[in-house]
């Protein structure tokens, strides 16, 4: 929090601007926010390189589901993650709704599910399955939970729904909700040292996958629909009985309006494309080297200019 506050109190330090480019409205061009280190880096790369074409650019802090809503009517401009596991639902909300459109999806494949760093393997060896993992519940278990397993979930206006999964494959769990993806690496890391088993919500791409080797639980597979028709899935009387998708999408959203207002600025959002790796590192610069967001940002630009400058051709 303190870092987010720092950003955008003090303002995005603008690259200078490239030669042939000028502002395409001066209207400020409105970026959200959010509560994940690789949003908000990736929001201030993405912000830079439309300051260097000339434009205005302002950042609002902005709940992750709710910005859908707030992209379709134009009160921000764009929306530069989409994961298709946790945000995919108030995504195709909006797009039903019309006023926001797909703006392109990045290279990078996602995933967002229950996961364990290595060590807890050797606690419940029939690891990954989901049905070794409620097998071994009482392995989890803590003052907190009594005799169910503890998971930590992500914030609750992640909406990850564990706790309906929980109910409807009827595992003997009790699901905690952390207050940050902070809380989730502080569950890791405070375990480490003695090899405690913990089941955590994790998400890739991040920094966590390169410092904690470890896997996803493996549930029921994704179906289309197992989160909107209780038919689908395992258990005919409940949703979200499936795992997230193996290899979900990470999509950029756009206001219908950005084209006309802003047109180089919406040609270069539509070619700006991450990849896994290129993610990671915006979210380790944050997390692990201790970097404020706009800092990352520019030493980002200064490294991949091969890779930025093709996308403001």
């Amino acid at each position: 929090m303190k870092k987010l506050t720092t950003a955008l109190a003090t303002g995005v330090l603008a690259l200078t601007p490239l030669a042939g480019f000028a502002a395409d409205s001066s209207d400020p061009i409105i970026i959200p926010i959010h509560n994940w280190s690789s949003q908000i880096v990736m929001s201030n790369v993405v912000g830079q390189i439309m300051e260097s074409m000339g434009n205005n650019v302002e950042y609002v802090t902005t709940d992750s589901q709710a910005v859908y809503e707030s992209v379709r009517l134009g009160d921000v401009t764009m929306e530069l993650e989409v994961w298709e596991g946790a945000f995919g639902a108030s995504f195709r909300a909006a797009l039903e709704k019309g006023g926001l459109h797909d703006a392109g999806d990045h290279n990078a494949v996602t995933r967002e599910d229950w996961w364990y760093p290595m060590w807890t393997k050797d606690a419940c060896p029939g690891l990954p399955s989901w049905e070794a993992l409620n097998d071994c519940a009482e392995v989890f278990a803590t003052a907190e939970t009594g005799s169910k397993g503890r998971y930590l979930d992500g914030p609750v206006d992640w909406l990850k729904h564990g706790q309906e999964r929980v109910e409807a494959l009827g595992m003997n769990f009790q699901v905690i909700n952390a207050g940050s993806a902070a809380a989730l690496w502080a569950e890791i890391g405070a375990a480490e040292a003695d090899k405690k088993p913990v089941v955590v919500f994790n998400w890739t791409p991040n920094f966590a996958e390169a410092v904690w080797p470890g896997e996803f639980v493996e549930f029921p597979a994704w179906v289309d629909g197992c989160d909107k028709d209780p038919a689908v899935g395992p258990n005919p009387n409940a949703l979200y009985d499936c795992g997230n998708p193996a290899t979900g999408y990470l999509k950029k959203a756009a206001w219908d309006g950005m084209k006309d207002k802003w047109p180089a600025a919406y040609d270069t959002l539509t070619k700006i494309s991450f990849t896994n790796p290129q993610i990671a590192e915006m979210a380790k610069m944050v997390d692990i080297d201790e970097m404020e967001p706009e800092e990352a940002a520019e030493e980002w630009l200064a490294a991949n200019e091969d890779v930025w400058k093709a996308w403001v051709q």
